[in-house]
């Protein structure tokens, strides 16, 4: 009974001992350190407007070749899809009918000018002898009335023979502009230009092309909208660019030029109609393709660009994560207007000097303390190294500055 007594209190120092070193290890258990997260220092700046839109190639010009005298298409001189000039001899018709009526025409002519002579004569003597007596009144005004005949049928007669002069030289078809030539659409020995024009072939200018596209009346709104506001300024056609993208994926060398934007809106696709000019010197590009342009309409004022990575969205729209006070994570609803390359045009929500978020941020939450360390873009991994590798001696990421002049603040 005594021993036992005497194992309780040693018990209890034992649990209190051990309680005590238990506590001691707690406290000197070290914590989590904040999680580290890239950010970029925003502030406001200027930047293009740009649309992505799909357009499709015509021709600078396009002239139809049409027969414009009926008669046998005798031979194709050019060769189908090669390179006219203005004037080239394209077609021949068969020029001996037209051959024929001028020569008729001619005939008639001086047919006509005989008449006049016989006429001219025989008034001139009327003129002559009606002062004396010798003829009357009458005779005088019958002479100089067929003398003005016969000087109006010289005239009619020379027209005719005009006509059948032109009409023989469209028995040589040629080529109205420089361009190309395309299929021919007759063959040899068909009857042309019989009551209608018949089309021979098209010619086609390559160089430059027209690229015409639309925009959706309510993006032109919004456009209106935000240059009344002041944010945006359009650019005037005859400024305005695009840049043009092939159907394989790769950019086009020349740079497109807004030449044209119409006045209506088109009913059937409730959109306006514009159009821009390309040049094409190695013919790369063929009337009727379909390419893909982001066509700069105009300029952003005082706007922050902020890359892809750093916007997210929820049911609320879109926003990002910001280091507030204190190193914590703060969240800022944005209104994120277009893209801009891989960055987004943010034009409000935002303030000169925040600190977004760009990477690291699937790690933290709003509201939690971080470490910020300057955002690095990625680039290009060199040759051997692993894709996403940052080279050595890489500079920090750059900061989102403002051009000179830019005003601060939202």
């Amino acid at each position: 009974m005594k021993s036992s007594s005497l194992r309780t209190p040693a018990l209890c120092l034992g649990l209190l001992a051990l309680a005590a070193c238990s506590k001691g290890k707690q406290q000197g258990a070290p914590q989590m350190p904040p999680p580290q997260v890239g950010v970029i220092t925003v502030q406001p700046q200027n930047a293009p407007l740009t649309k992505d839109l799909v357009g499709r190639l015509s021709s600078y010009r396009s002239a139809d070749v049409r027969a414009r005298v009926a008669g046998v298409l005798l031979k194709r001189v050019y060769t189908e899809g090669s390179e006219v000039k203005k004037g080239q001899l394209l077609f021949q018709i068969d020029p001996a009918p037209l051959k024929a009526t001028l020569r008729a025409a001619q005939a008639s002519l001086a047919q006509a000018q005989a008449t006049y002579t016989n006429a001219h004569v025989n008034a001139q003597r009327s003129r002559e002898l009606a002062p004396k007596g010798y003829i009357s009144k009458a005779d005088l005004d019958n002479a100089l009335a067929t003398e003005r005949t016969a000087a109006a049928s010289v005239q009619a007669a020379r027209a005719d023979v005009e006509t059948a002069r032109i009409n023989l030289g469209y028995a040589n078809v040629t080529s109205p502009i420089d361009g190309r030539a395309g299929q021919q659409q007759v063959t040899e020995g068909a009857l042309v230009g019989n009551g209608t024009a018949t089309l021979l072939t098209t010619v086609d200018q390559l160089d430059p092309l027209y690229v015409n596209f639309s925009l959706s009346v309510s993006e032109l709104d919004q456009m209106h909208q935000a240059q009344s506001k002041g944010n945006v300024s359009l650019s005037q056609t005859d400024k305005a660019s695009a840049q043009i993208t092939l159907p394989d994926g790769t950019p086009y060398s020349e740079p497109a030029t807004l030449d044209f934007s119409d006045t209506a809106v088109n009913p059937s696709t409730g959109a306006v109609n514009l159009r821009a000019l390309v040049p094409n010197p190695q013919h790369r590009l063929l009337p009727g393709m379909y390419v893909t342009l982001k066509a700069k309409l105009g300029e952003h004022h005082n706007v922050f660009v902020i890359p892809q990575a750093a916007v997210l969205r929820d049911t609320v729209g879109a926003y990002v994560l910001a280091v507030g006070d204190q190193d914590k994570v703060v969240r800022h609803d944005i209104n994120a207007v277009s893209m801009s390359g891989s960055d987004w045009i943010v034009n409000s929500g935002l303030a000169a000097g925040e600190k977004i978020i760009v990477s690291g941020i699937q790690n933290v939450h709003e509201g939690i303390a971080v470490k910020a360390t300057p955002w690095q873009a990625p680039k290009a991994a060199s040759k051997g190294a692993p894709a996403g590798a940052a080279p050595s001696g890489a500079a920090p990421a750059a900061t989102a500055k403002a051009p000179a002049g830019a005003a601060h603040g939202k």
